[in-house]
């Protein structure tokens, strides 16, 4: 019984850490944002050692609120830096090469 107890503390803990780098990511706040990425990183080394057959159901509960809240920061760092990306493009001048969109119309080698 002190395992799920255990894992419950952990995934609280992940839950505030997600929030603060929420809160980082929204005021650019680079050191708090890489100290919430290692934060991430030392309670998911401790999670792996958890028992998974412990899951309750406040268990599960809490663990879905920190996937959703994972993937909301992730679509904002992913945001922030398209928008770093094309900032930097439109100030240099610079084509994008890693777009990812193929040509329209694609020459044929000469023989």
């Amino acid at each position: 019984m002190n395992q799920p107890a255990s894992l419950r503390d952990h995934l609280r803990q992940m839950l505030a850490l997600l929030e603060g780098e929420r809160q980082a990511l929204a005021a650019l706040d680079m050191d708090r944002i890489v100290s919430c990425a290692d934060g991430k990183l030392e309670l998911c080394a401790v999670m792996e050692r958890c028992n998974k057959a412990d899951l309750d159901e406040e268990c599960t509960g809490l663990l879905d609120a920190v996937k959703r809240l994972n993937e909301v920061n992730r679509k904002l760092r992913n945001l922030i830096a398209n928008n770093l990306q094309a900032r930097l493009h439109s100030l240099t001048g610079a084509v994008n090469v890693y777009s990812g969109q193929r040509p329209s119309v694609i020459a044929e080698m000469p023989r």
